[in-house]
């Protein structure tokens, strides 16, 4: 047999069971029984405005109007509903232990000092847990603020996240600035920025301002709108970046696409093609199937399947190595160019080229040549050697140092 109970406003009572349902007051406070002091409710625990529960909470489900301290734990069967109210300023939640539901809303803010479990989680402003939080939906208006680890399929903020520990995330969509300690998200979607202080899996990134990570990281693709930095070793998909690539260490993906510049402290590597429309600067090796430079490259040697196009400056200490290699007006190279064809650009200066056809226009400078087929345009210099296997075409104005030698076979 059911017996409600009612707690009058402004009302103590001490209970230590309800074989029914519950009513509470404005301004009371409901006290329990035990150590730690304990009330459980069979049905539904309904707040008529604000109150207050000394006591650990269990019950099937909980509704209120208003803002409700619970000081211990609570743990609902179904649904934890907190409305904010006619006139607002109402609607928020504080759990001084553990919470544990199956549905959680709560129109303005919900504070949890333990660890949080749900199936789903809706807030309208702000969540703050500083335990644990485990659910399969979050969605948060406001701010997201989680000392513990969180593990989520889905997460939805219009604000900003912030989270102490390491995150397992299907899928975080957040309006404004994300930090994290790390763990794995699989795809985020950010409006501003997004940090991690530690280790990240992802398998896709997607930033509109500034993407900062730090340690090992292992990743799909990248498309960011500012700036990309990883301070640490980086594997990755495809990367597309608005603004600057920096990473503090080394890094092997599939393609890799900066709008402005690219810096890497150590080695890169590239199954597909590097795109820098200005400045790509790599400390050790670099290699991919293509490559495309607007401005100027620097890497201590440069392997390319395919093609090499540099449209400024291009300096290496081991030479670059290309099926083409394309050199742009007024380009300077610093470094031996070896591949099976070469286009020096009108005005550009060059040093060593070691190639089968190479082809130099009106204006541009070598220092050697040496090549199967060459063809050197007016107001070109060599001022060193010049050798070739099979045909060497000049037009007027052409300096050579030394006569140029038709040789059986190249030098190496």
């Amino acid at each position: 047999m059911s017996r409600d109970v009612e707690v009058p406003s402004n009302s103590q009572v001490t209970l230590t069971s309800v074989e029914g349902d519950i009513v509470v007051g404005k301004a009371a406070t409901v006290k329990g029984q035990g150590s730690p002091p304990r009330v459980d409710v069979s049905g539904k625990v309904h707040c008529r405005g604000d109150c207050k529960f000394e006591c650990n909470l269990y019950a099937k489900s909980f509704e209120a109007t208003g803002n409700v301290v619970i000081q211990g734990d609570l743990e609902v069967e179904k649904l934890v509903k907190i409305k904010t109210g006619l006139f607002g300023g109402k609607g928020r939640l504080s759990v001084e232990g553990g919470m544990k539901a199956k549905e959680v809303e709560v129109g303005r803010e919900l504070v949890v000092d333990g660890d949080c479990v749900a199936e789903s989680i809706d807030v309208g402003g702000s969540f703050e847990v500083k335990g644990k939080t485990e659910a399969e939906s979050i969605d948060v208006g406001g701010r997201l603020a989680a000392s513990g680890s969180v593990k989520a399929t889905t997460i939805d903020v219009g604000g900003s996240v912030g989270v102490q520990s390491a995150v397992n995330v299907g899928r975080m969509d957040v309006g404004g600035r994300v930090i994290v300690n790390g763990g794995r998200i699989g795809k985020v979607e950010v409006g501003g920025s997004l940090e991690s202080n530690a280790s990240l899996d992802f398998d896709f990134i997607d930033v509109g301002g500034r993407v900062k990570l730090v340690g090992e990281t292992k990743g799909g693709d990248v498309d960011v709108g500012g700036s990309f930095r990883v301070d640490g070793d980086l594997r990755f998909g495809k990367i597309d970046v608005g603004g600057v690539v920096k990473i503090i260490g080394s890094a092997e993906g599939d393609s890799l696409d900066v709008g402005g510049k690219l810096l890497v402290e150590k080695f890169l590597t590239l199954s597909d093609t590097l795109e820098v429309g200005g400045k790509a600067d790599v400390e050790g090796d670099l290699a991919a199937h293509a490559i495309n430079i607007g401005g100027k490259v620097e890497a201590y040697q440069i392997t390319a399947k395919d093609s090499v196009s540099v449209g400024g400056a291009m300096v290496t200490e081991g030479g670059v190595d290309a099926s083409y290699v394309k050199i742009g007006r007024q380009g300077r190279v610093k470094g031996a160019i070896r591949a099976d064809e070469v286009l020096i650009r009108s005005g550009a200066r060059v040093e060593d080229i070691h190639g089968g056809k190479i082809t130099m226009e009106r204006g541009a400078h070598a220092k050697n040549v040496y090549g199967e087929s060459v063809h050197i345009e007016s107001r070109c210099r060599v001022e060193g050697e010049i050798q070739y296997t099979s045909s060497l075409e000049t037009e007027r104005g052409v300096q050579f140092t030394k006569n140029p030698v038709k040789v059986a076979a190249l030098p190496q």
